[in-house]
């Protein structure tokens, strides 16, 4: 009987850390002033017929803390990938140079600071929501095993304990996402 309760709070765990995990890429893209290359790994470029990620058709680089390069490998590319830095809507102003994109990153004004402190806590909340429904499935799984009534309401214990730990955590990192957005 232990050797599946454990299993199932091993199994629950694991859903909880690809919620964080996930969570975490989200914060990387959401931008807190500086330049990196990952604030463009949403863009997507149209590439003989089909939708590539832009990284994988240029070398993208940050020269400094406020500027991004994209250059592609194919110079036919550059009216594509400007254009598609344009539709993902980050708010940015790509410039053509004929050889390179370069992106100024702007200083976030008051406004759009608060626009990704939203984001952010929607990405927090998805992310929340993957936590409670790991707990769910552990709970049905648990009422599946044939428990007695106390082991039940111990390994239940158990899986909230889990889930309140998470929650706690998503929290934490919201907290420091938010600190570094808000940062002027």
């Amino acid at each position: 009987m232990d050797e599946e309760i454990t299993f199932v709070l091993d199994t629950t765990k694991e859903g909880m850390d690809a919620a964080m995990r996930h969570l975490e890429k989200s914060f990387v893209k959401i931008r807190a002033g500086k330049a990196s290359p990952a604030m463009l790994s949403a863009v997507m470029v149209e590439y003989y017929g089909s939708q590539t990620p832009l990284s994988q058709v240029s070398n993208i680089n940050t020269p400094d803390g406020r500027t991004i390069s994209v250059q592609p490998w194919e110079k036919n590319l550059l009216g594509e990938i400007e254009k598609a830095i344009m539709n993902a809507n980050l708010g940015f102003n790509p410039m053509n140079n004929g050889e390179n994109i370069i992106i100024n990153v702007p200083p976030l004004t008051e406004e759009r600071r608060k626009e990704l402190v939203k984001q952010a806590k929607a990405e927090a909340e998805d992310a929340k929501v993957g936590v409670r429904s790991a707990r769910q499935d552990a709970n049905k799984e648990l009422k599946k095993l044939d428990l007695s009534e106390d082991l039940l309401a111990n390994a239940e214990v158990d899986v909230q304990e889990l889930t309140d730990k998470y929650i706690k955590k998503i929290e934490d990192v919201l907290a420091i996402k938010e600190a570094e957005i808000m940062k002027v």
